[in-house]
């Protein structure tokens, strides 16, 4: 565990200070949990960018086909007034 000293405005530490107590943490703990979880999300994030970019694009095969108008993406019954 490495000890580290951080400045928060006076709003900022007293809900650090609030969020803390509710789940019964120390105030280092509860920020040491906060980064460890944004680290967790960005390592994730990274891992489903690098598969996504990953994998092959999908084939445009066949004669290209028209896009449908809008009166035709728009025509559905429960859209319609009554």
């Amino acid at each position: 565990m490495k000890n580290v000293t951080i400045t928060l405005d006076k709003e900022t530490a007293k809900w650090a200070r609030v969020s803390a107590a509710e789940k019964n943490v120390s105030l280092s703990r509860f920020v040491g949990e906060l980064l460890r979880e944004r680290m967790r999300h960005s390592r994730e994030y990274e891992e489903a960018m690098r598969s996504w970019l990953a994998e092959k694009p999908f084939p445009l095969t066949g004669p290209p086909e028209r896009y449908p108008t809008r009166e035709e993406l728009y025509d559905r019954p429960m859209l319609r007034r009554r």
